[in-house]
């Protein structure tokens, strides 16, 4: 049975990593996709842990070669999800997940229709920026951008699948659970789990 590929996407503060490593840690049929980047590891990051490092030109030449299901340029770095770490575990019956941005999930669902796609909101705008300052990583100026450019993001939520909104951690966790389990329990996915069974009850 082949997997199924989940997109879950945020504006920066939401604490979608936080929620992502979490479900992560209880669900062990899932496995997060690592993306490809084309700038310098920053300390402590390992490469094919966090990010697989190539260089710029590596990059360019898989865009050519069509490698890639979402990539975008950042900042003057390339970043993007590669069919060679998806395909690969889903066709294995894995299901796959990418911690990617709403243009990103765009990408990937004209490329892949059938993905599972998740959006997470904050509680409000006021708990968006605390979560931003409490970080104490950047200035006034670039926090300013940051809640401008989440505000764009969010303008987005409404075309994925599923929204969460992240008030309080334990709750949002379990939410974000419970959509992978709906998923597996859907028709198509419980007849080829139990062809036997049915079967047998239908014989």
């Amino acid at each position: 049975m082949r997997g199924t590929l989940y997109i879950v996407a945020a504006p920066s503060g939401a604490g979608k990593s936080s929620l992502v490593n979490a479900v992560l840690s209880r669900e062990t049929g899932i496995a997060l996709s690592i993306s490809f980047t084309s700038r310098k590891a920053r300390p402590g990051e390992r490469h094919a842990q966090h990010y697989h490092f190539i260089s710029k030109e590596e990059f360019e030449t898989m865009i050519a070669n069509g490698d890639f299901f979402e990539h975008a340029l950042v900042h003057g770095d390339y970043k993007g999800t590669a069919k060679q770490s998806v395909e690969p575990q889903l066709a294995a019956g894995k299901d796959v997940l990418l911690e990617i941005d709403w243009q990103g999930a765009r990408q990937v669902r004209e490329k892949l229709p059938d993905a599972i796609s998740i959006f997470i909101l904050p509680p409000s705008k006021e708990a968006l920026e605390t979560r931003m300052r409490n970080r104490g990583q950047d200035s006034e100026q670039v926090i300013a951008q940051r809640l401008a450019n989440a505000r764009e993001e969010m303008s987005h939520y409404n075309e994925f699948d599923y929204v969460i909104v992240n008030e309080h951690f334990d709750a949002a966790v379990s939410e974000l659970r419970a959509i992978f389990q709906a998923q597996r329990l859907k028709c198509p996915a419980q007849q080829e789990r139990h062809s036997a069974l049915i079967g047998h009850l239908l014989a």
